[in-house]
This record gives structure tokens, sequence and C-alpha cells, in this order.
């Protein structure tokens, strides 16, 4: 197992499976199905491990995890121009900045 795994995890129920899933974010093409979900975790750590002991071992290089990462709190994101439009409308009726408008949607979707 990695002495420092950062990494991010997620275990899911696969209906199509009927088992849990182990997946990373910063691996998406790895996963680990198990009937318990605490194996599922297990699974997915120890192949995440084995794929980085691999690429280090060809020289290539590792993700960093997530969770080690800045973030600025800024982010572009393109739109149709009649979506800013509204968007932009809205912000004015609420007396609020667009800025302001699109992070309290994206609060709302992602909470």
């Amino acid at each position: 197992m990695l002495q420092n795994d950062h990494y991010t995890y997620r275990i899911t129920w696969s209906e199509e499976d009927k088992e849990y899933v182990g997946l990373c974010a910063e691996f998406p093409s790895l996963s680990w199905l198990d009937r318990a979900p605490e194996k599922a975790l297990k699974g997915i750590r120890q192949v995440v491990a084995e794929t980085v002991a691999d690429l280090e071992s060809n020289g290539e290089a590792v993700p960093e995890p997530l969770a080690g990462k800045q973030y600025s709190g800024k982010f572009m994101v393109r739109i149709p121009p009649e979506l800013h439009r509204r968007l932009a409308i809205e912000a004015a009726e609420e007396g609020i900045s667009l800025n302001r408008l699109a992070s309290d949607k994206l609060s709302r979707e992602s909470g």
C-alpha cells in the first residue's frame, strides 16, 4: 500500500454488477468490485498502489492527489450568449453580481 495514499476514493453500489464498486477520482479508468464496501475500498486502494508503482518504475507521471492541490476559486465557463444575457438579467433583477448569481446556483446544484 502507498505510504502517503492521499487520493480521492469513493465506494458506490453498482446495480448492474450487484456489488460495490471502488473508484478513485485521480485514476478514472480504475475500479474494483466486491460484495463488501470495505473490501471494495481495500481493492481499489491496492490497484492504485500497484498502478502508481508501475508508473514510477517506468518513469511516467503520477497524478497529484486532488487533496494536495491549491484552488484559486476562479474558473472560466463558456456559455451561449442568450444564456449569458438571461443570467445577467436575473442577477440585475436580484441586485447581485453575475458572479454571485452563478456561485449561488452552482452551490445549490452541488450541495
